[in-house]
């Protein structure tokens, strides 16, 4: 990688592909064949965090204890419910555009999701990323997920560079506070239905509405040959 050129790290739902909202009420029915009631909106504000945290969030809103084998028993659930929703997800506007002119700016880019492989292989797939050339790291080959900084470190380093030259993109403020413990640039979407300000206060840079507006100002964000 040449001195001075950015290297992308993008996060995968609600920054490249439109499946917030499909996550959120996968998570839903999951929780509900458990029998633990929480409503939907709560579930949205914790999309992106590792499921450790997710599990102390429910205890906190429920005052149920979630065992690890029950933790294990929502994933597979979630999963499931997602795969069933899977045909309803896009990819959000500009994402496949984005990639392809970091390509040809022959700027470096890698895929870092809490998602398991399982639930994110149809997006990479819809994305044509080719996994053979482009790291993609999910929740499997990390120890620790957003907020931690595990997943960007890795992506990092699969790519060979610096966090000081990396550029984070994600949706949420778990990306945003991953990207400032990573001592990344954090660049935050509105595409996943968090607010500006959420964004800005949780370490964004700047943030724009999706990848096509990203798209449009990518050089204020180091994005230039």
């Amino acid at each position: 990688m040449e001195p001075g050129k950015s290297a992308f790290l993008f996060d995968l739902d609600g920054t490249l592909i439109d499946s917030v909202y499909e996550h959120v009420l996968a998570w839903h029915e999951a929780l509900d064949d458990e029998g633990i009631p929480l409503a939907i909106w709560r579930i949205h504000r914790r999309i992106g965090m590792s499921g450790g945290l997710f599990s102390n969030m429910l205890l906190r809103e429920t005052g149920m204890n979630i065992t690890a084998e029950r933790m294990d028993s929502l994933r597979r659930r979630h999963a499931e419910h997602f795969k069933r929703r899977s045909h309803l997800v896009r990819a959000l506007p500009g994402a496949r555009e984005l990639l392809a002119r970091l390509d040809e700016l022959g700027l470096p880019w890698a895929i870092a999701t809490s998602g398991r492989i399982e639930t994110a292989a149809a997006g990479l797939d819809m994305l044509g990323v080719d996994r053979d050339r482009v790291p993609v790291v999910t929740r499997d080959q990390v120890r620790h997920a957003k907020p931690d900084p595990d997943l960007f470190l890795t992506a990092a380093e699969r790519l060979g560079v610096g966090m000081d030259r990396a550029v984070v993109v994600g949706d949420a403020t778990w990306d945003m506070l991953a990207a400032r413990r990573a001592r990344a640039l954090g660049v935050g979407l509105l595409s996943g239905g968090y607010g500006e300000n959420e964004l800005e206060r949780a370490g964004a840079a700047r943030v724009y509405e999706d990848p096509a507006d990203l798209l449009l100002h990518l050089d204020e964000v180091g994005g230039r040959s």
